[in-house]
């Protein structure tokens, strides 16, 4: 097939019995943005099967990460969740997608909001010490059904704050905020055993409610200052962008700089 190639799996991580990462080596010839996606994929029954994955790993990473779903029914998923190390995974070599920073107006905050395995290019957003560079606060927003799929939280609360090259920004600029919305009164017990303040609500209820902007200590959305990425599924993102476009934030598009931006090839039709 033109414009693939085959890389090799490297490392494999089942978060729970839904949710898992991989990554793969990276030819020296693909290039991507920080939210940007490739199609990954097995060959079955002697044809490539391939997928929109947005990119989890950093721009400058040797490999390539993804965040993926198992699904026991899935034509791509119920093989692909069963990969290991040193395995081959078809990649298209030419990365594409309009949920990458650049699309926004300036701001102040940048919130990343986030469901499910939404999460995978916004932590390539996270540990690209440039984005640092254009806003003064970061907030990353992940919501899901349950704790055990809040994917990364070590990552994100351990180990980039202590990265050697962009540590002190995460620590001075990274918000993240965690939610889950079919269970109740739980911790998130990280390896460490430290404890993460968790929320319930879903996206648009914090927002809605003004929830959001007081747990973190900043002030209410205003469409100078605050600006928004959404990756999820297509219900969350229908509803929060009517959500933003009714308290009059403008919709980026790959002609016209706005106030938030999303994966445009994700939305369903």
């Amino acid at each position: 097939m033109r414009n693939t190639v085959i890389e090799k799996v490297t490392w494999v991580h089942h978060w729970n019995d839904t949710l898992f990462s991989f990554k793969t080596t990276r030819g020296q010839g693909l290039t991507f943005e920080s939210g940007q996606f490739v199609l990954i994929g097995l060959e079955v029954d002697g044809r490539p099967l391939l997928r929109a994955y947005s990119i989890a790993s950093p721009h400058y990473a040797d490999e390539l990460e993804f965040l993926s779903i198992k699904v026991a029914d899935g034509a791509l998923t119920s093989k692909l969740q069963k990969i290991g190390v040193g395995d081959d995974v078809i990649v298209t070599t030419r990365p594409t997608g309009t949920l990458v920073p650049g699309y926004l107006n300036a701001g102040k905050n940048l919130y990343l909001l986030g469901t499910g395995t939404g999460l995978a290019p916004f932590m390539s957003i996270i540990r690209d010490p440039f984005i640092y560079d254009e806003f003064e606060k970061v907030i990353l927003v992940h919501c899901v059904r349950y704790a055990s799929e809040l994917a990364y939280q070590d990552e994100i609360l351990n180990v980039l704050p202590e990265n050697e090259f962009y540590g002190d920004l995460i620590k001075e600029k990274l918000i993240y905020y965690p939610s889950v919305t079919r269970e109740k009164n739980v911790a998130s017990q990280l390896e460490q055993g430290a404890d993460i303040k968790m929320h319930y609500e879903r996206i648009t209820t914090l927002i809605t409610s003004g929830k959001l902007s007081s747990d973190i200590g900043l002030p209410a959305l205003d469409t100078n200052n605050d600006r928004f990425m959404l990756c999820g599924n297509n219900d969350m993102l229908q509803d929060t962008m009517k959500l933003l476009d009714d308290l009059g934030f403008s919709r980026a598009t790959s002609r016209v700089k706005g106030d938030y931006v999303i994966e445009q090839a994700f939305i369903d039709k």
